[in-house]
């Protein structure tokens, strides 16, 4: 991976990277809210859910509908979303590993590196 893509790869994973963030992604898996909506659900007022939905918005994970005055908020790349948060739910063991066994990879991947030198 060059450098501009695991630094745009990044800069996404940090609009993730919020308690407060999450649960907006998590409310507008729902439907579309408007900012008065999420403020009656999440314990944020409504400057701070502006301010996350901007970081939100910038990553181009949301986007909205003007509605009167209200904006209202929607999952712009449900894909994606939908499959962080599901992972993020998931219930992934911790792997530990012994000395032999990092021992073993350590020498595997030696083998394998000299292999595609030609060595």
């Amino acid at each position: 991976m060059d450098s501009d893509l695991a630094y745009e790869r990044a800069e996404l994973i940090k609009a993730f990277a919020h308690p407060t963030r999450l649960q907006i992604l998590e409310e507008l898996r729902k439907g579309t809210r408007c900012v008065t909506d999420m403020e009656e659900i999440l314990p944020a007022t409504q400057v701070n859910i502006s301010q996350h939905l901007t970081v939100l918005r910038n990553a181009k994970l949301v986007d909205f509908a003007q509605d009167g005055a209200l904006r209202c908020y929607y999952v712009s790349r449900p894909k994606l979303v939908e499959g962080v948060l599901d992972l993020l739910s998931a219930d992934h063991p911790v792997v530990r590993k012994t000395r032999e066994q990092i021992d073993r990879e350590k020498a595997r991947g030696g083998k394998e590196r000299m292999a595609v030198r030609g060595g």
